[in-house]
């Protein structure tokens, strides 16, 4: 069957918010942690996505969502990478429903949301990846940085 490709949209907050949740899920985060976070996130998402602060992409297969993808402009300081630019692309909650991997449909949504975030004028673009999918990003030309994290508080 083919996979098409739909902007995504304030009544898709149900299928980010449950793709998000199985993304954690299968990197390994338990079910106690992601639930203390569903309501906020939740909330977040729909204010997002309601403001169009989070844009992306629905892939669908004769009218049921497969997958999807979710982008945002993030402010941030001119910077080596992008000199004359104040603000990063941002791509977050890449999902493809398991029985659906291995057809090429998470490629297609990382390029048309690289076209997406050029069409909108960011030339550099920031994601976190879990360790499955690290490869799939190494072969699309994205590098390692040299980011930490630390919980404050």
């Amino acid at each position: 069957m083919s996979v098409t490709l739909r902007p995504i949209s304030v009544s898709d907050c149900d299928l980010v918010c449950r793709h998000r949740k199985e993304m954690f899920l299968a990197a390994g985060h338990e079910e106690v942690a992601l639930a203390a976070m569903a309501e906020t996130y939740r909330e977040w998402q729909h204010q997002c996505l309601e403001d169009g602060s989070y844009f992306g992409f629905v892939a669908e297969s004769a009218g049921v969502a497969v997958g999807g993808i979710g982008l945002m402009a993030i402010d941030w300081p001119p910077h080596p990478m992008h000199p004359t630019v104040s603000k990063r692309g941002y791509v977050l909650n890449l999902f493809v429903e398991p029985d659906w991997r291995g057809q090429g449909i998470a490629k297609k949504l990382m390029a048309a949301g690289e076209a997406e975030l050029c069409a909108r004028g960011l030339n550099f673009a920031i994601l976190h990846a879990t360790r499955q999918a690290r490869p799939l990003y190494e072969k699309a030309g994205w590098n390692q940085t040299s980011e930490l994290a630390k919980r404050i508080g």
